[in-house]
């Protein structure tokens, strides 16, 4: 029998997470993104955790990224992501004269809400309408002026509108008027808005921090662009190492910036696109005389996001050029240092050939010394000859055994030295 791989199952029931609800107008929806942080997903299982125990409802599982509560009035949908955990609630029933007057979010209790774990990034109201469209005059009485967007979605099954505005509640508000969705679709299209909400702050995290790195950016250019003329009006070695060393100080504040905001303007990057999927999942339509969703988005989000790239491929030029001009610089500095590696050489050849010199000079006065000695010995030695009787004529003797005793000498050093190089 084939056996299964290990994750199939994991892999298979992927495509499935986080389904949506299915809702009809009239409806109303709340929705919390609330920011926890990367290694926060255990503190938010376990605060729902608390609210399943509290209503008698099955508790989430330790590795659980989705989980679904029956409130008995109202449904809550909890998920979590890499960095965020979001809650939505839905309710049935929506007062159209007044559709956040009552909200879904209040369904939950206040102090269980209040003890959410993370910082609140997106909080959004939503009213899910059915009968007639809601006038323009009720519309700019919901969001307070006529500064809203609105368009068709879902190929003209839906109209929407927002202000993209936090109200005196803290919380922003969209509408949606049902023209014909599907209980599957209306879940889909609430999600797809909220999820827009979410990565689109979530995306403009970014922002501020690159704000804030343009001006060291800004310092470190100038520093480099200094270094850089300082290359060419140098007068030594000396000053090259200093330039080298201040490239090297700059490049690492490069690397130590881009180790503060990497994951950001990754992450940032990643969000953006999952912004301008779910747009074109809206399958937008314009309102008349009104900017729709993704007009507003391109205007006014957008910029944002261009800064944001704008400052981490400025960034990655900066890191780039400033190891490169280092890394230049310390090829100069080598070679220069070869050069002098290469003139202390040549001298120390000059000096060893010398010491060769003064050691061979040495060498054949130490031959004219042994020798004088060893001729002095042969001299005692014929002198002490005559105890035996054998009388030799010193002065010959000494003068004949001059050459032999120099030849041996001079061989026997010659020998010697051949075997200490030979050992060496």
């Amino acid at each position: 029998m084939t056996q299964d791989h290990p994750l199939r199952a994991a892999l298979t029931n992927e495509i499935h997470a986080r389904p949506p609800l299915a809702l009809r107008a009239p409806a109303r929806a709340s929705h919390l993104a609330m920011l926890s942080g990367e290694r926060g997903g255990d503190a938010d299982r376990a605060h729902l955790a608390e609210l399943c125990r509290s209503l008698g409802s099955p508790e989430p599982g330790a590795q659980a990224n989705h989980h679904i509560i029956d409130l008995g009035f109202g449904r809550l949908k909890w998920e979590r992501h890499t960095e965020f955990s979001s809650y939505t609630v839905l309710r049935d029933g929506c007062d159209p004269a007044a559709p956040f007057a009552e909200t879904a979010l209040q369904a939950l209790p206040g102090d269980w809400v209040d003890g959410l774990p993370g910082d609140r990034l997106t909080a959004t109201h939503f009213a899910l309408l059915g009968g007639d469209p809601p006038e323009p005059a009720v519309l700019a009485s919901l969001f307070g002026a006529d500064g809203y967007v609105g368009s068709r979605f879902a190929g003209g099954l839906a109209q929407g509108w927002s202000d993209f505005r936090i109200h005196g509640d803290g919380w922003g508000r969209i509408v949606i008027h049902d023209l014909g969705l599907g209980s599957n679709q209306a879940g889909r299209l609430i999600q797809r808005l909220a999820e827009i909400e979410d990565y689109r702050m979530l995306a403009l995290l970014a922002l501020p921090i690159a704000r804030d790195v343009l001006p060291r950016l800004g310092e470190i250019e100038t520093a480099v662009t200094a270094a850089s003329i300082g290359t060419v009006s140098r007068t030594g070695l000396d000053d090259d190492r200093a330039i080298l060393d201040e490239l090297t100080r700059l490049a690492a504040a490069c690397e130590s910036i881009a180790a503060e905001t990497g994951f950001r303007f990754a992450a940032t990057r990643a969000y953006d696109a999952l912004v301008r999927q779910r747009v074109a999942e809206l399958r937008e339509d314009r309102l008349q005389h009104l900017q729709s969703w993704g007009e507003f988005l391109a205007r006014r989000y957008a910029p944002a996001i261009s800064t944001c790239d704008a400052v981490r491929a400025r960034q990655e030029a900066l890191s780039l050029r400033t190891s490169r001009g280092a890394n230049l610089l310390r090829t100069r500095v080598d070679v220069a240092l070869e050069g002098q590696n290469a003139e202390l050489l040549t001298s120390m050849d000059r000096r060893a050939a010398l010491q060769l010199r003064l050691q061979e000079t040495v060498e054949g006065l130490s031959v004219v010394a042994i020798s004088y000695y060893a001729v002095a010995l042969v001299g005692y030695a014929v002198q002490g000859l005559h105890v035996f009787k054998v009388e030799l004529d010193h002065d010959l003797a000494v003068g004949i055994a001059v050459l032999p005793v120099t030849a041996l000498v001079w061989l026997f050093l010659r020998r010697l030295k051949r075997r200490l190089a030979k050992a060496h």
